[in-house]
This record gives C-alpha cells, structure tokens and sequence, in this order.
C-alpha cells in the first residue's frame, strides 16, 4: 500500500534542503568582523545588542567557547550562519566551561556549507581564519588569541 503522506514528504526534501541552505535576500551579513583583526567581545557583543543572536549561549564547551542561537537569517562569506561562537577571558557576556580556555579571546560562526566552498570564499576575502569542518556540509570560520 502506498503512503502518500510519506511520498509527499520524499518529493518535498529536495526543494526544502534548498530553502534550508539558501541564506534569505533579507539575511544580515556578519562576515566584515571575520578577518581576525577584533575579539571575542568586540565581534558578539553588537550582535547580542542588536538582537541578531541570543543572550545566553545554548552551549558551552569546555575551553569555554560559547555558541550562540541566531534570532534570525544572518550570513558569513554568503553562506547561511547556523551559530554564532565566541569567548573572552574576564568577560561576563561569556560563561566560562571546565577546562582550560581556548585563549584570551575567539570568535567565529559555523556556517551551512562544504570546508571546501567556504575556505575559498574566506580566503578569497583575505582572512587568516582557521576554517574546519564541524559536521557534514557544517563548517566552523573561527579566528583566536595568538
């Protein structure tokens, strides 16, 4: 027996993997601060004041890098951002995980996109960023402390 419901659902994926990935025409980009020439706190603290990403971070990793849920489409280097990551020392708009810190400060967004596709495109902009893959077609544009 045929599930239409299910059917429906098959033939719907690609056209919504696409909405998914494509940033909106209206999508804020915040790719300017990624050439690694700020800080923790200079590059996320106007995005939390201007309402861009939430207050509180939904995670905290152990070397204290905090990600932060968008509030709506922002874009980095083109590419749609999914998180936004940032840490400071001594900072309060940052909470502080177990382990040692990553460094003084970092800063960087994960973005829907191959490492590939992305490291090209930042690269291309002239930053130094240290550009990782964080999960398939997910990749991290982070820049640290020396």
């Amino acid at each position: 027996m045929k599930h239409p419901i299910r059917t429906a659902l098959l033939c719907a994926l690609p056209a919504l993997a696409v909405l998914i990935a494509a940033p909106s025409a209206a999508a804020k980009s915040i790719d300017d601060g990624l050439d690694c020439h700020s800080t923790g706190h200079a590059y996320v603290a106007p995005l939390v004041a201007a309402g861009d990403i939430e207050r509180v971070p939904m995670h905290v990793e152990d070397n204290s890098v905090n990600a932060f849920h968008t509030t709506h489409s922002l874009t980095a280097y083109g590419f749609g951002v999914y998180v936004v990551l940032g840490y400071q020392a001594n900072d309060p708009l940052f909470r502080h995980g177990p382990g040692m810190p990553i460094g003084d400060w970092a800063y960087g967004v994960v973005v829907r996109g191959t490492k590939q596709a992305v490291e090209a495109k930042v690269r291309a902009a002239g930053s130094d960023a240290t550009v990782a893959r964080a999960f398939p077609f997910l990749t991290a544009i982070v820049c640290s402390s020396p």
